[in-house]
C-alpha cells in the first residue's frame, strides 16, 4: 500500500466518526460553556440536592393546582352523587328533613346516575382548565435539568425568561393550541 492509500484510509476512518455524533448539539450555544466543567463529588451532591429539592416543590405545585381545579370543577358531581347516596335507602338513610320529604329511592337513583353521567365532561373542562393554567404560567418549564448538578456554568431556565418561571414575562395571548 502506498502512503496515499494509508492517508486516504485515514482521512475516511475520520470522515466516518466525526460523522457520529453521540447526542444531538445543544439548541443554543451560549447555555453550555464548552467544555463543561465537571464539579467536585461533594459540591455535585449538595447540587443534587437542591435540584432534586427544587423539582419536587414544583410538582408538589403543580399537584396542589391540580387538586384544586380538580376540587372546584369537580364540584357539583360531588354534592349531587353523595346527595344520592345519602337519601338512598340500601346505602346510607340518613334521617335529615330534606331525604324525608324531598328524596325518596327513585329519585336518590336519579341523583346517583346523574352525578356520574356529568362527571365525564367535567373531568375534560378540569382538565382543558388545568393544561391551560400551566401552560400560561409555564410551570413545566421549572423542573431543572440533573445537569445543573453535574456541571459548572449551566443557566438556570428561569433566570433568563425574566423571572420565576417565565411568569414576570406576562400573559402570551398569542399561544393558542388544541386540546
Amino acid at each position: 500500500m502506498s502512503a496515499q492509500d494509508t492517508e486516504d484510509f485515514g482521512a475516511e476512518n475520520l470522515s466516518e466518526k466525526s460523522r457520529m455524533i453521540p447526542s444531538l448539539p445543544p439548541y443554543d450555544m451560549d447555555d453550555q460553556l464548552l467544555p463543561r466543567e465537571p464539579r467536585s463529588t461533594w459540591c455535585c451532591l449538595a447540587w443534587t440536592l437542591v435540584v432534586l429539592m427544587m423539582n419536587a416543590l414544583v410538582f408538589l405545585i403543580n399537584l396542589l393546582l391540580l387538586f384544586v381545579i380538580f376540587t372546584v370543577v369537580l364540584l357539583p358531581t360531588i354534592v349531587v352523587v353523595y346527595f344520592g347516596f345519602q337519601c338512598h335507602s340500601q346505602v346510607l338513610h340518613s334521617s335529615a328533613r330534606y331525604c324525608k320529604s324531598i328524596l325518596d329511592d327513585n329519585s336518590s337513583s336519579a341523583l346517583i346516575i346523574l352525578g356520574f353521567i356529568i362527571m365525564s365532561p367535567l373531568i375534560v373542562v378540569a382538565m382543558v382548565t388545568y393544561c391551560s393554567l400551566a401552560r400560561r404560567l409555564r410551570l413545566f418549564m421549572c423542573f431543572q435539568p440533573y445537569s445543573r448538578a453535574v456541571y459548572k456554568g449551566v443557566k438556570w431556565r428561569w433566570y433568563e425568561e425574566g423571572g420565576l418561571c417565565g411568569c414576570a414575562k406576562g400573559w402570551n395571548a398569542q399561544v393558542k393550541a388544541w386540546v
